[in-house]
């Protein structure tokens, strides 16, 4: 459904260390309100999904804000006041969290479809920085006002808290499953992982580009940018994916699932 919404640049104000606002790197915040029924995610995000009529009119007096995020802009910063959760409606977006010595470690990647902010709800602080991979626009749900919309429908409660389990659920599972694999496991397991998360949002299971470097894959999977790089080159060798700078064919899938030792599906 298109909307009939209308963009608008909000000259920036001065951050506060509370501040979660997406500042362009123009120098301005880029916004503009819509509600679920205009949103071309509404199948996706928490208070539409499976709604009745009745109750979809309902939540609809919850208002989301639109912000666009310029790649390499922050989203929201580790330690500022959670207020939002931030459905991605297009664009993709890298947590980072910081580990001993100041450095920082790439522990999320998100993409259209899917929720950031999660780890801000118990500490009612951010626990990570939020950083644009490509040009993004989110819609930030605020979160004291999905709270009270889901004491009138619990539909939508339990909708939310099933949202939440599966986004923790999948990010824990990944880790896990990471932590007893060698090198050529662990990237089968990323690409096929991504595989399956781009098919989810209606685009190719095995042709996608990588929207992240291969520094912030390592990073993330907790290997060296040259063992990324080789093992990629392996993996072109033995013609299980054809890798062409940041674009992935998978030419073989079972043999990339054969990586693993099992089957994925």
């Amino acid at each position: 459904m298109k909307s009939n919404t209308t963009v608008r640049s909000i000259p920036v104000r001065r951050r506060t260390p509370g501040s979660s606002t997406a500042v362009t790197a123009s120098g301005e915040i880029a916004r503009c309100n819509t509600v679920c029924a205009s949103c071309n995610l509404r199948e996706l995000c928490a208070p539409c999904c499976k709604l009745s009529g009745p109750e979809r009119k309902i939540a609809e007096r919850l208002p989301f804000t639109r912000i666009r995020v310029r790649r390499g802009d922050y989203l929201y910063r580790a330690g500022d006041r959670f207020s939002a959760l931030y459905a991605v409606r297009n664009g993709f977006f890298k947590s980072l969290a910081m580990i001993e010595n100041g450095r920082e470690q790439v522990t999320g990647f998100a993409m259209a479809g899917e929720v950031l902010g999660l780890d801000g709800i118990a500490p009612e602080r951010y626990g990570s920085n939020a950083v644009a991979l490509e040009d993004s626009e989110v819609c930030a749900i605020a979160f004291p006002g999905l709270l009270a919309l889901t004491r009138e429908l619990p539909g939508l409660q339990g909708h939310f808290y099933r949202m939440m389990s599966r986004e923790i659920a999948r990010e824990q599972d990944m880790m896990l499953q990471l932590g007893s694999m060698n090198a050529e496991e662990r990237l089968a397991m990323f690409l096929l992982n991504l595989s399956r998360r781009f098919a989810a949002r209606g685009d190719s299971a095995s042709e996608f580009h990588l929207r992240m470097t291969r520094e912030e894959i390592g990073s993330y999977l907790g290997l060296k940018l040259e063992t990324i790089s080789r093992t990629l080159s392996l993996f072109h060798e033995q013609r299980l994916i054809a890798v062409q700078q940041k674009f992935v064919r998978i030419l073989d899938r079972a043999g990339l699932e054969g990586v693993l030792g099992r089957g994925l599906g």
